[in-house]
C-alpha cells in the first residue's frame, strides 16, 4: 500500500511548525557567517536550528515552582540537612547564546516539610533551559526553593564551563566558574554553612 504522505511532510511529522522569518534569520546568519544557505547540507538547517532552540529554551515555557508543589511532611522528625549534588545541567548564555555547561548543588535545612529529590533537579532544569547567566541561575535556583519550602536554610553551588569563553575571544579551555547563594541558616551561621560547602566538596 503506498503512503498518502510524501517523504518530505513524514519527516516532518509530530514537528513543530517553523515560521517562514525565522528561518529567512538563520539563512541570513548563515550566510553572513560565510556560508551558503541553499546548498545541499544546509537546506534543513534553519529547520533544524529553530527546533533546537526551542527545545533549549522549554524553560520559558514553564514555572519551574510548580515542581515544588507537593511537599511530604511525614519526615520522622529528621530537620538536617538534606542535599542533592552533582546534577548535570545545560544553559545558553544571554550574551553569545553559547553553552553553559556544568553542575550544580542544591541543599536545604527542613523546617516542617520535604520535597521529592527528583524536583530539585526539575527546578534547576527549569530555570537553566532559558537564555542565563550563571548567577542569576544560581540566586533564581535559591529564592525558588527559599519561597516555595519555607527551609531554615538554603544553600546552591554552581560550577560550570561556559563556551563564550573556553571557545571565542579568550579561548581558554578547562576553565570553570563557581557562584553561590546562601540563605537563611547557612548565613547567619558560619558553621552550619562550613558543613553545607564540605559536604558538597567546597
Amino acid at each position: 500500500m503506498s503512503s498518502l504522505v510524501g517523504p518530505d511532510e513524514d519527516r516532518e511529522a509530530g514537528k513543530p511548525e517553523v515560521p517562514e522569518d525565522v528561518q529567512d534569520a538563520i539563512r541570513t546568519l548563515i550566510s553572513w557567517a560565510g556560508d551558503d544557505p541553499t546548498r545541499e547540507g544546509l537546506l534543513d538547517t534553519p529547520k533544524r536550528v529553530a527546533r533546537a532552540w526551542k527545545e533549549y529554551c522549554v524553560g520559558y515555557a514553564e514555572d519551574p515552582s510548580i515542581h515544588l508543589s507537593r511537599v511530604f511532611e511525614e519526615v520522622g522528625g529528621y530537620d538536617e540537612i538534606v542535599l542533592l549534588k552533582d546534577i548535570p545541567f545545560q544553559s545558553h548564555c544571554e550574551h553569545h547564546m553559547a553553552p553553559i555547561i556544568g553542575k550544580a548543588a542544591i541543599a536545604y535545612l527542613p523546617r516542617d516539610r520535604v520535597v521529592g529529590i527528583s524536583k530539585l533537579a526539575r527546578v534547576l532544569h527549569g530555570y537553566a533551559r532559558r537564555l542565563q547567566i550563571q548567577e542569576r541561575l544560581t540566586a533564581e535556583l535559591a529564592a525558588c526553593i527559599d519561597e516555595h519550602l519555607k527551609p531554615r536554610g538554603v544553600a546552591v553551588v554552581i560550577e560550570a564551563s561556559h563556551a563564550c569563553m573556553t571557545a571565542r575571544g579568550v579561548r581558554t579551555p578547562g576553565v570553570s566558574m563557581v557562584t553561590s547563594q546562601v540563605m537563611g541558616a547557612f548565613r547567619e551561621d558560619d558553621r552550619s554553612r562550613k558543613e553545607v560547602l564540605s559536604l558538597m566538596g567546597y
